[in-house]
């Protein structure tokens, strides 16, 4: 049995990409979310309800929920995030009744993703998602100036940034900010350096273990709800998977993982392997990772970074980069392979080419970044091609 291929929908009146784009682009299933309930309310049955059956209309299936989105009081370990927890059970209920069984999610503080340039240049004219980190620290250090930024970097980081950050003009610094602020969920605006240094605040006092077992709490009151209703869930790897701004990373490696899974063992608690994220360490043996915990796996998100030292990476093509995407894939097929001689009726893992190149025509449109028609169908047709091959020659 194929990996479920799927592509990300921003809904209706929010995607230049139509329903109609990614059914010709092969894809079977759509990644969504009520991008418009905010963070930690519950989901309608009925709004749930009205986004399957637009897309059933167009012969699709919502196969992934990407995300529900956790509020910081659960994160944060605050006394009112046991009110927000049953909130996030009342809607896994209310997926499970509109028949949708997979929930990605992710626990990074603040900012559930970061990038430093949302149109990098690839040389041939393509564009692609970049984190530069010399550009991040620069941010911290001489626009955000957080408290005792200063002793998360070595002089030299400092010094490099410093250049960096002098070589700005004003156009330029404001457009860095808006990158970086673009990963705070639940808004669309650019919050001011204050507000944003309000959000920071809440975390100061909060480190790798605290979270974590922040994390273990939320796990073993939602699980329990996620296995009644037939729903599983997949937590996404920390973007980038490493520690900024002061802020603590607990999904970012094998040991992570681990951590997770063990919180409670049900496959209702499982993983949203994203090459991407994981790939951006260049410590990260992604293959045995898989074979390891692929069991585990609920989701894929295959796209592949090309790592640039010091942390920056760039997106790169899916088959290129720094990750071997045909060992990740055959690992991916033979954990498939597993799953069918066991008997588990989940081996049509779904899959989604996550992020692709802004080209050709698409260049004239006005896109999420990274969520482009023709670069997403590109790393589609290039994935499903490898798996062919690979399953040809089992």
């Amino acid at each position: 049995m194929r990996l479920e291929q799927t592509m990300r929908w921003y809904g209706p009146g929010n995607d230049v990409v139509t329903l109609r784009d990614i059914s010709q682009a092969g894809a079977t299933g759509i990644v969504t979310a009520l991008h418009h309930i905010p963070v930690g309310e519950i989901w309608p049955l009925e709004e749930i309800r009205e986004r399957v059956k637009i897309i059933e209309n167009q012969g699709l299936r919502l196969s992934v929920i990407e995300s529900v989105n956790i509020h910081e009081s659960i994160k944060t370990g605050l006394p009112t995030r046991d009110e927000y927890i049953e909130k996030y059970c009342k809607t896994i209920e209310n997926l499970s009744a509109a028949g949708v069984n997979t929930i990605c999610y992710n626990f990074m503080p603040v900012l559930d993703w970061t990038r430093t340039d949302l149109a990098y240049d690839m040389g041939n004219g393509a564009l692609a998602l970049r984190f530069y980190f010399r550009a991040l620290v620069a941010f911290d250090l001489f626009m955000l100036k957080r408290e005792n930024a200063e002793k998360d970097y070595t002089p030299e980081q400092i010094e490099q940034a410093e250049q960096y950050f002098k070589g700005l003009t004003e156009s330029e610094k404001k457009q860095l900010q808006g990158t970086i602020m673009a990963g705070i969920p639940g808004t669309d605006e650019v919050v001011s350096n204050e507000a944003f240094k309000d959000y920071l605040d809440i975390y100061k006092d909060i480190d790798r273990a605290k979270l974590k077992e922040n994390l273990k709490y939320f796990l073993q009151a939602i699980i329990p709800t996620a296995e009644k209703a037939g729903v599983r869930m997949a937590i996404h790897p920390d973007d980038p998977p490493f520690p900024i701004m002061g802020l603590p990373r607990i999904v970012s490696k094998k040991e992570d993982l681990e951590d997770i899974l063990g919180f409670v063992d049900s496959q209702s608690n499982g993983l949203c392997f994203c090459t991407g994220s994981l790939g951006a360490r260049p410590d990260n043996d992604l293959p045995g990772m898989i074979n390891a915990l692929g069991s585990r796996i609920n989701f894929l998100h295959l796209r592949n970074v090309k790592l640039e030292g010091d942390g920056s990476f760039h997106e790169d093509n899916h088959l290129e980069g720094s990750t071997d995407m045909y060992a990740v894939m055959k690992a991916v097929v033979e954990e498939q392979v597993k799953r069918e001689k066991s008997g588990r009726d989940d081996s049509a893992i779904p899959m989604r080419p996550d992020h692709g190149h802004q080209m050709l025509d698409d260049l004239s449109k006005k896109a999420h970044p990274g969520y482009t028609a023709i670069g997403r169908l590109k790393g589609l047709a290039e994935l499903r091609g490898l798996e062919v091959a690979i399953r040809r020659n089992l």
